[in-house]
């Protein structure tokens, strides 16, 4: 009993300098908001919500879109389109609750629900009626969602490689930063170590394009995933159980939809960018052979120039002043 006794404390001890050896803390909000929360960005208190991380660019009588984000992703990964776009356009990208400088959801609530009432939140303290809604991912599984929900305050959808089509991937693909947050008890360990390979590597398995994955973009994926809240945040949202869309949901949608998708996406297939454009019954799409999951990225110029003439062929309401 004593020699068991010994080795159990001997492993115990192990444990523990392994955690103190491995531990990414969390980092530092104000130095966060320093690095990632300059110019131009605002915070906007919500009511009953969280202080939301914002950009609002481009000329404020413009036509406005609202572009949503990924998973673990935040609002710089629309710079390149907003730098291609905010001269004819109002952009507004911002951090979605449990991401960036936004910070963990108050209720600790990360349901579809919870983040399409965000969208209505933001509208509405930015005094916005009608608008275009993008999103990539995830943000575009919800950007689907509150079109769905709020046809009315929509002049456009743009999908990018969204998230919600009843299309399952193939067991080659993936992504280990997603598949780690989904297993259980070991995910529970990405709360207090989350190393900085893992982060770029899950970020290289999202692209073909290799140039997205740049020192400076794996920083800020691993330092804002650290920004305290966020990574039980990231847990509570895989948590989730969300069902994917059903054909008679989207086929009687009427708003004007752009699909968008990298042929080689490796985490939500091809096959769903052609289930949303059959279903969706208004729509155009657009895909890119060569490009993976993050298209607004990895092919910047094609992608934002494919937006612009999509959106000259819309009618576009304007802000008044």
């Amino acid at each position: 009993m004593k020699t068991l006794g010994k080795t159990l404390l001997g492993i115990a001890a192990l444990l523990v300098i392994a955690f103190v050896i491995f531990r990414t803390p969390d980092t530092d909000p104000a130095e966060m908001r320093a690095k990632y929360g300059g110019v131009p960005s605002q915070f906007i208190a919500l009511e009953d919500g969280p202080t939301v991380h914002l950009h609002d660019e481009g000329p404020r009588d413009a036509p406005v879109i609202i572009l949503l984000h990924g998973s673990n992703a935040d609002l710089q990964a629309w710079q390149p389109w907003t730098e291609r776009l905010r001269d004819e356009y109002r952009i507004i990208r911002f951090d979605q609750i449990g991401h960036g400088l936004t910070g963990p959801a108050p209720d600790g609530v990360y349901s579809t629900a919870a983040f399409v009432i965000t969208v209505d939140q933001v509208a509405d303290k930015l005094g916005l009626e009608k608008f275009v809604l993008g999103g990539n991912s995830m943000g575009g599984g919800i950007a689907l969602a509150y079109a769905l929900a709020k046809p009315e305050r929509l002049n456009g959808l743009i999908l990018v490689d969204a998230s919600g089509a009843p299309v399952k991937r193939d067991n080659g693909g993936g992504n280990i930063g997603f598949t780690i947050a989904r297993l259980p008890v070991i995910n529970r360990l990405i709360t207090q170590i989350t190393p900085r390979q893992i982060i770029e590597r899950s970020l290289s398995q999202s692209v073909s394009n290799q140039a997205v994955v740049t020192p400076q973009a794996v920083d800020r994926y691993w330092e804002l995933l650290r920004y305290p809240g966020n990574r039980a945040a990231t847990l509570a949202r895989f948590g989730v159980v969300r069902q994917p869309f059903a054909a008679t949901q989207v086929q009687q949608m009427q708003v004007p939809t752009l699909i968008i998708w990298g042929e080689e996406d490796g985490l939500i297939p091809f096959a769903a960018a052609d289930w949303f454009a059959k279903n969706l019954p208004v729509s155009s799409s657009i895909s890119y052979p060569g490009i993976g999951h993050l298209p607004m990225e990895e092919a910047p110029e094609k992608s934002a120039a494919a937006v612009r003439e999509w959106l000259g062929k819309q009618a576009l309401s304007t802000v008044v002043p």
